[in-house]
């Protein structure tokens, strides 16, 4: 991707305005996906700005759980410091499938032929001639 991009692509990542608007800002941490979080200043109620730049395309469902809780100031420090370590049984968050060969796809879609259960006996189809 070029410097053109960029400049003027916000989806694609962050643009050049945001990388300037972060100078004298902190870097507290980083995720799983190699998101980066930054914090510095203060918003008009008084609470630290927070941010995340995302490594790779700009997709809010990459953001972890954790991280998220930290983002909206649910919890004070950042997730290694404030919160409990993961339990062995939790599942790692999965990001958003839609329009992926992952999404769900009910039975009865044209993608899986388009042919649906049969009705049970308490379902009457609406004609126009009843």
């Amino acid at each position: 991707m070029g410097i053109l991009a960029n400049v003027f692509t916000w989806w694609n990542g962050a643009t050049f305005g945001t990388w300037l608007g972060l100078r004298g800002k902190t870097q507290v941490g980083t995720d799983d996906l190699g998101n980066a979080y930054y914090e510095g200043g203060r918003d008009t109620a008084g609470n630290p700005r927070r941010w995340v730049i995302y490594a790779g395309s700009n997709d809010s469902s990459r953001v972890p759980p954790e991280w998220f809780s930290w983002l909206h100031h649910q919890i004070e420090g950042t997730p290694d410091q404030s919160l409990p370590p993961v339990r062995q049984w939790q599942k790692p968050p999965v990001p958003n499938q839609t329009g992926t060969a992952l999404a769900y796809r009910p039975p009865g879609v044209l993608d899986k032929g388009g042919a649906r259960v049969r009705a049970t006996g308490d379902y009457e189809a609406w004609s126009p001639d009843a």
